[in-house]
């Protein structure tokens, strides 16, 4: 009898209770929800007729058990918890969800191989970089970005750090290594204006704002001063009013109502 073939419960290695087992409605919230605050808890939706389901259950398990603990494996059965399933968004099968404090942080759908399935689960843990950045001073920062350059939180956190310090030519060189990115090129576009000396009122104004983190003030005073600037002055204040957009987030009231006055502003 394969693993899929099993019910939900018998798939389970009875070795092993606490880092495999199946879950319901009843006991989601305590094994996969809070559970998520110790440990990253990969849950599994399947059902007993999906073969899919059936390829991946036995690779799930084993990657699973390869790291000894560090992850657990939750499996939900859609058909008898589909008021799971459709909270979790769950269109196909097996899905594959990792939780983390509380919410989902990364996802598959389908079956894939052993190595997918390693790399996945290799993903939920912080790598040296990550490590580096949480700490948070000049020195990691730049380690960070030594051992993996296309860090984005790394580069971001450094720029941050020289501007504030007043480092603005090495803060501008430093976000434009990434272009691609709207925050770090809204870092190298605050950068280059720190730079300039004839600022206007809406400015000034903005700088002040930025420096003290309030990003809501921040974006308003760039989209009003956007109105005189022209060129590429009015670029340097557009990518930083995306800037603030970009780390408010898209649902925040402001960004909402902040990107329709910028759209008016330019078009």
């Amino acid at each position: 009898m394969t693993v899929g073939d099993q019910s939900p419960d018998s798939r389970m290695s009875t070795s092993a209770p606490a880092m495999r087992m199946a879950v319901d409605a009843a006991s989601f919230e305590t094994e996969v929800v809070e559970r998520s605050y110790e440990f990253p808890v990969v849950v599994d939706f399947w059902a007993s007729w999906c073969g899919p389901c059936r390829q991946l259950g036995p690779v799930l398990e084993a990657e699973v058990d390869a790291l000894a603990g560090a992850v657990l494996l939750r499996t939900l059965d859609v058909d008898a918890n589909g008021e799971l399933a459709q909270r979790f968004a769950v269109r196909g099968i097996p899905a594959v969800k990792a939780f983390s404090n509380g919410v989902v942080k990364a996802e598959f759908v389908g079956a894939q191989p052993a190595s997918m399935v390693r790399s996945f689960l290799g993903g939920l843990f912080p790598s040296v970089a990550d490590q580096l950045t949480e700490r948070g001073d000049e020195g990691s920062l730049r380690e960070a970005l030594l051992t993996d350059p296309s860090h984005l939180t790394a580069r971001r956190a450094l720029a941050i750090l020289l501007i504030a310090e007043g480092r603005h030519g090495e803060a501008r060189e430093l976000a434009q290594q990434a272009p691609q990115d709207w925050r770090c090129a809204g870092l190298a576009s605050w950068a280059g204006l720190c730079q300039s000396f004839d600022h206007t009122p809406d400015e000034a104004a903005m700088l002040v704002a930025l420096a003290a983190g309030d990003l809501v003030d921040a974006q308003e005073h760039a989209i009003e001063a956007m109105r005189a600037a022209s060129g590429e002055r009015r670029e340097l204040l557009r990518r930083i009013t995306l800037f603030a957009f970009a780390e408010l987030g898209p649902d925040h009231p402001a960004v909402i109502s902040g990107r329709a006055r910028m759209a008016a502003v330019l078009y």
